[in-house]
């Protein structure tokens, strides 16, 4: 996974804006659980017990994104900042009590990033490059296809001038991101991946979000055509650093929704 790209599964699909352990209370507690489409089943914030099984789920469905490459310590407290950040929502769907899948995804691209790096930047610049220390060839990978960009994003002066411009920017028609999101197969009839996604582009619209972006993998391996059904529609493509192709889809939200 990685800044501006992601990777998805069957109903999985990728990434936010930012790079990138905390406390659940920064994310509004719903007023009811969201129901999945069977008795049984429900959707609930994200808690930092949670954590094992998302990353091991993560980790099994994208296996290839540079984020789980580097390990599982990184990608805990990478998913960590989803639930530390106030512009971020992540969920677990359940059944009987049991976790089955998870989203994440977040309201505010800019402002999730600002708050990572300046909340996280630094335990998760130490945890990659411990990592990168113990993958030489990995690191090789990474010096390749994704250094150069990382420097021109994150030194002082380009960041300076990244939050100024975004601090002039209009507030409004703000572009929600849907990073993750994945439903074990054994459940996947239940509904609970419309539940999830219906629940982040919910809260979206409650944020004052205009709409909702995602990526999946481009053609007959990708989600397209699920998410087509749920109402989304094709916004173009676009390459990860190694070159897959992945198509973005956008969800317009319904206007004056905002709290």
């Amino acid at each position: 996974m990685d800044v501006n790209r992601g990777a998805s599964a069957p109903l999985c699909s990728a990434l936010p804006a930012p790079d990138p352990s905390g406390s659940v209370d920064r994310i509004p507690p719903p007023r009811a659980p969201s129901r999945g489409g069977h008795p049984g089943c429900a959707v609930r914030p994200m808690e930092p017990e949670d954590l094992p099984f998302v990353v091991t789920e993560h980790r099994t469905h994208f296996p290839d994104g540079f984020f789980a490459r580097l390990g599982p310590r990184f990608l805990t407290a990478y998913t960590g900042t989803y639930l530390t950040s106030p512009h971020a929502r992540a969920y677990i769907a359940e059944t009987d009590g049991l976790p089955v899948g998870f989203l994440v995804g977040v309201t505010d691209p800019a402002a999730h990033r600002h708050h990572v790096i300046h909340t996280h930047g630094r335990g998760l610049a130490l945890r990659a490059c411990a990592a990168l220390l113990v993958r030489p060839g990995l690191a090789l990978h990474f010096t390749r296809t994704r250094l150069a960009r990382y420097a021109r994003k994150l030194l002082p002066g380009r960041r300076q001038q990244a939050e100024e411009t975004t601090a002039a920017a209009p507030r409004d028609g703000i572009t929600a991101v849907l990073s993750h999101v994945v439903v074990l197969h054994r459940v996947r009839s239940l509904g609970l991946g419309s539940a999830l996604v219906g629940r982040f582009t919910q809260d979206a619209a409650t944020a004052g979000c205009a709409r909702v972006s995602l990526v999946t993998a481009a053609g007959e391996e990708g989600a397209g055509r699920y998410y087509e059904r749920l109402g989304w529609w094709y916004a173009g493509e676009t390459r990860t650093p190694e070159g897959r192709p992945y198509a973005t889809y956008e969800y317009r939200l319904p206007q004056g929704t905002a709290q």
